[in-house]
């Protein structure tokens, strides 16, 4: 639920000759066509005004709580680099997800800029609320890999947001019960025997955002090879089947234990297991619950239809995106970029231990025990698909991954609860 907590910065600049860029009146798109919006114009002039004049300019962002006083600091340096804006910044709380379904919501009411998974971007877009970046896209095409753009593509071709950070998971073990050797197997992990009263490895079957790394591993698909067919979807076929399988195999022996409500955690913390599957948002309870044994590598393998195959996961990014209507389409984009730029995804790490997803930036943090793992499963990830459609494969595979966990999906109703699992995400299609 979003605070009451609003912070009010406001940066007053004096009218310079040298202000950079010209004078803007940066007024809002014409939204009468909103499920089509075009590249937004980056151009600085104003028809009839004055090139020197200081134009004033208020935009409201919502972030993360961790994230408010670094919001403040990003908000100094970008007043100081453009005098052509007098600013004021409207900074308030409001988590990912939260954000999401309030611009949904109420859209005039939304703050301008605001934190998107790159998961949101297909359907935002879709109701015309998000505005294509336009501003310096050749040179953020640069910065990124071609994955995290592709990220916040959505099915017109436009640029919808700017990542700054991947949001994906991998394995974190207990280097005094696992060597770097034994945790690249599920099944040579299951085999150990650690003692009384521990656990082995720990997943979530029953979530529908990791359930999908059994099937990849299997060989089956989702909307399609390239993700971009709504109409397809093979996690009942003779794959899928046996992907179910072994899921149910999974939860039914006893060094396994599913991660539901913290339990993992807790373990951990008891050094009552030796592997859970996380992703760099818990690094610091990790990394202090297992001291000097701390460590992480990219998801497992696991044996299925006799083969070891890689278990793959969705990857997708944290972004901020710009909504439609704002009145200063111009002013906002340049803002969602500075947030997401290199100095400021650098501050973030160091900040917050939120790893970057700039390609030079990983690659000066290397030496990041959990960040390392990241960048290595990412060679395995599968971009989320970011087709509308997706939003139809979370309830039923939610569904199907609580049965497996309470055992109520067995072997002799798998096939059945597939079928019904790839109906229920492919009938209704999105139009």
């Amino acid at each position: 639920m979003k605070k009451a907590l609003a912070l009010i910065l406001t940066f007053v600049m004096m009218l310079s000759l040298a202000a950079c860029g010209g004078g803007n009146d940066d007024k809002a798109p014409d939204n009468s066509a909103p499920s089509t919006p075009s590249t937004p114009s980056t151009d600085d002039s104003n028809a009839g005004g004055d090139s020197n004049e200081v134009q004033d300019v208020t935009l409201r962002i919502w972030t993360a709580s961790e994230e408010l006083e670094l919001m403040k600091k990003m908000g100094e340096s970008f007043a100081a680099a453009h005098p052509e804006y007098n600013l004021t910044f409207d900074i308030s709380e409001m988590g990912i997800d939260e954000a999401n379904a309030n611009l949904k919501t109420d859209a005039d009411s939304a703050a301008d800029i605001f934190q998107l998974a790159s998961g949101g971007v297909p359907e935002l877009t879709q109701k015309g609320l998000l505005l294509p970046i336009g501003y310096e896209l050749d040179s953020l095409r640069e910065l990124y890999p071609a994955g995290a753009i592709s990220a916040v593509t959505a099915e017109d071709g436009l640029v919808y947001a700017v990542p700054f950070t991947p949001n994906t998971f991998f394995m974190y073990y207990n280097k005094s019960m696992f060597t770097e050797d034994e945790v690249k197997s599920v099944e040579t992990m299951l085999a150990k025997d650690l003692g009384e009263g521990v656990y082995n490895f720990s997943f979530q079957v029953s979530g529908p955002w990791y359930i999908e790394s059994f099937f990849y591993a299997a060989g089956c698909t989702l909307f399609g090879a390239d993700g971009k067919d709504a109409s397809s979807m093979d996690w009942n076929n003779a794959n899928g089947l046996a992907a179910g399988k072994y899921m149910i195999d999974l939860v039914n022996n006893p060094k396994y234990v599913e991660d539901k409500d913290g339990i993992a955690m807790s373990l951990l913390r008891e050094g009552k297991l030796a592997a859970y599957v996380d992703g760099t948002w818990n690094a610091g309870p990790v990394q202090e619950a297992l001291g000097e044994n701390y460590a992480a590598a990219p998801l497992p393998t696991i044996n299925i239809n006799g083969q070891d195959s890689q278990l793959r996961n969705f990857a997708d990014y944290k972004t901020y995106a710009v909504k439609s209507s704002t009145a200063y389409p111009l002013a906002a984009q340049q803002f969602a970029e500075w947030i997401c730029n290199e100095e400021n995804q650098l501050a973030r790490y160091e900040d917050q231990g939120v790893p970057p997803c700039i390609s030079s930036l990983a690659d000066q943090l290397s030496g990041d025990v959990a960040l390392s793992a990241l960048l290595a499963q990412s060679e395995y990830a599968v971009a989320q698909p970011n087709i509308p459609q997706i939003n139809e494969y979370w309830t039923p595979a939610t569904a199907l991954g609580e049965g497996i966990y309470n055992k109520e999906i067995t072997e002799d109703n798998l096939q059945e609860k597939l079928d019904q699992l790839v109906d229920a995400v492919t009938s209704t299609l999105v139009s």
